[in-house]
């Protein structure tokens, strides 16, 4: 609002002209003459400039807060996002329900939309009811922002889906899900699809006592070679991930295959003779006393219709 010796003036600015507070009459820059002693307009133009900048500065203090993560989903455009889901549920009901929706709907829209090599697992030892465990890759952040306005406007997909997608609150499809985003390490940019045959595989997730303590153990696998030996060990790894938002964080997680329960005992033995290894894990700064707090194996097998 300006003021005029006494009088208020403001900008109506849908008619494009100031007004006068008092009698509601517009009037342009050259009737400087009236009695209520308009201000000049420069002074309005000033006062906007100054609420242009300030908003323009929180609009940005707010931005560089997320671009952390956008930026360097840009810069390195080949390192791939995951989503792991894990499905609680109660009965072999919402078992077959969830199973038949990643079969005929979620995998085939999802391929559409780019996102490929979907991997849908129950537990290969359970206590009880299975969870079922899914695997979504993307090839960026911004692919993960989007996919689910995308597949809202997939008539074929909603129709497919539509068991899972509006089951009753009297019937529902699973208990919950528990989801997380991982980002792939810089040393496995990308997901691996091993060969095709009877496989297991293995999930495993190291838990940090800090975030410290898990850059820590992230330099080991990726600079230290942890990585290099799992690969040139047989592990066969699908991926690694670091959970960048999800429960139990901070925390990585990673997934490694073999043809059977007796090649996972057997490589694992492997592992913990490696001369490599034995060097790494030797390192004052590696060991697992300070880096890790928890480790969670879960051993899986493959549904039909996984990718994986």
């Amino acid at each position: 609002m300006l003021v005029a010796k006494g009088k208020q003036l403001f900008y109506n600015a849908s008619l494009g002209k100031r007004m006068c507070f008092t009698c509601k009459k517009g009037y342009l820059i050259e009737h400087i003459q009236h009695a209520h002693y308009l201000v000049t307009f420069n002074l309005y133009k000033l006062f906007m400039k100054r609420r242009s900048f300030v908003k323009a500065s929180v609009l940005t203090g707010a931005a560089a807060s997320i671009l952390p993560y956008s930026g360097m989903a840009k810069e390195k455009s080949g390192t791939e996002f995951y989503e792991l889901r894990v499905y609680q549920l109660k009965d072999e009901t919402q078992q077959k329900l969830v199973e038949n929706y990643f079969q005929t709907a979620a995998i085939p829209a999802l391929n559409k939309l780019g996102c490929k090599n979907i991997g849908v697992f129950t537990e290969l030892k359970p206590t009880g009811q299975t969870k079922i465990y899914a695997l979504i890759p993307f090839k960026n952040l911004a692919d993960f922002l989007t996919v689910q306005e995308k597949l809202a406007l997939d008539t074929d997909y909603q129709e497919k889906g539509a068991p899972y997608l509006t089951a009753p609150a009297t019937e529902p499809a699973y208990e919950r899900i528990k989801s997380s985003l991982l980002k792939a390490f810089d040393h496995a940019p990308n997901l691996q699809v091993p060969k095709p045959g009877q496989r297991i595989f293995e999930l495993r997730r190291y838990e940090h006592a800090s975030e410290s303590a898990g850059k820590k153990k992230l330099e080991m696998f990726n600079d230290a070679g942890e990585v290099d030996i799992f690969k040139r060990l047989g592990f066969n790894p699908v991926f690694f991930g670091e959970t960048v938002i999800g429960d139990h964080r901070p925390n990585l997680i990673y997934m490694i295959t073999f043809d059977d329960v007796a090649a996972h005992d057997a490589h694992w033995k492997a592992f913990g003779a490696d001369a490599e290894w034995k060097k790494i894990s030797t390192i004052p700064d590696y060991a697992d006393a300070k880096l890790v707090s928890q480790i969670t194996s879960t051993l899986l097998q493959p549904i039909n219709g996984s990718q994986i």
